[in-house]
């Protein structure tokens, strides 16, 4: 009886965690790096000797999927977009080990019960 209850609330938790899950929006894996480059030009302001002031900040999104490593440059004006699929994208993992955790326990608690 007491691993019944136990297993009804695992089961409520899923159940929101699912709610969750639907709510998310837009999301990408990755992760974002802020970089400032030296280019080839002789006499360009990133190569003074005394001052250099390297270009940028340009920023580059990298993330590996199916296997592949993949890195592309990120435009200014849609930083903030892929800030928050990046965010969203680390809720969703999170929720997703939440909902394991959950799958596994109550998995414990069926084998246990049925012994």
């Amino acid at each position: 009886m007491k691993s019944n209850t136990a297993i009804q609330k695992i089961d409520q938790k899923i159940a929101e965690i699912k709610k969750q899950l639907l709510a998310l929006g837009d999301m990408r894996p990755g992760s974002l790096t802020r970089q400032y480059n030296v280019c080839g030009k002789a006499g360009c302001r990133c190569k003074d000797p005394e001052h250099p002031r390297r270009h940028g900040p340009y920023y580059q999104l990298s993330y590996a999927r199916a296997g592949k490593s993949t890195s592309r440059f990120i435009r200014p004006p849609l930083l903030s977009e892929v800030k928050k699929q990046l965010a969203t994208y680390k809720e969703f993992r999170r929720l997703s080990d939440r909902w394991i955790a959950l799958a596994m326990q109550k998995a414990e608690l069926l084998l246990k019960a049925s012994r």
